[in-house]
């Protein structure tokens, strides 16, 4: 009983009138982005531009100089609703769309599978070599080749994890804390309220980290193609 009202934070079933409006958490971001285009340029305009064209130029320092131009385009923008929606997830009451898998795996499962077509189709000589590191000895390429190859296919899934787990983790955590509260005196529920804060403010951390490291790996990812 205790782990279900737990993990209830995360349930998606929660209705207003009949309608499961939860998902509508994830284009909350997406509303927010427009006004940079119609509105004069202000100090949150300035920090956000100078935000993506930071991540543009390390985005194009690891995909390459030789690959397209607008390559970086779709990284960012999957870094900005990354970084929205975890965000959102620590204000009360909005459902945290990047905690559930069926978000995760659909933003990394589709890449992943366009990357591997697109390299296997076009460049299947150099994803042949990938399976074998460069100075492997002969009698190690066997296993390379399986070990490269598992690797390759579990990375959809490594990626959705990690951005899931972490998501949830921070999550449970501040939950837990929070409904041991009523239970305490007030001495140590002041120490409750600090380590809370402390809490969230590593949790905003790692909302920031973990939407940068979900973008820079697919962007390793399709730097290998």
């Amino acid at each position: 009983m205790m782990m279900t009202s737990l993990f209830s934070v995360f349930d998606p079933s929660t209705n207003i009138f009949n309608l499961s409006l939860n998902w509508l958490s994830t284009f909350i971001g997406v509303m927010m982005i427009p006004s940079i285009f119609w509105l004069l340029p202000s100090r949150y305009t300035i920090v956000w531009n100078s935000i993506l064209s930071t991540l543009h130029k390390e985005f194009k320092l690891l995909i390459g100089p030789f690959k397209n131009l607008g390559a970086t385009l779709i990284f960012v923008s999957l870094f900005s609703l990354i970084l929205f929606n975890n965000f959102l997830g620590l204000f009360p009451y909005i459902f945290t769309s990047s905690s559930h898998l069926s978000m995760t795996l659909a933003l990394a499962l589709p890449l992943w599978l366009s990357f591997m077509l697109y390299g296997w189709i076009n460049h299947t000589q150099h994803m042949f070599a990938h399976l074998v590191p460069q100075g492997t000895p002969p009698v190690l390429m066997p296993f390379m080749v399986c070990i490269e190859t598992i690797s390759n296919t579990i990375r959809p899934g490594t990626l959705a994890v990690r951005l899931a787990a972490n998501m949830i983790a921070g999550h449970l955590l501040l939950t837990l804390l929070g409904n041991t509260g009523p239970l305490m005196s007030a001495t140590s529920a002041t120490f409750l309220v600090f380590g809370q804060i402390a809490l969230l403010t590593l949790e905003s951390a790692v909302a920031m980290i973990q939407a940068y490291v979900f973008a820079v790996l697919t962007t390793l990812y399709a730097s290998e193609i």
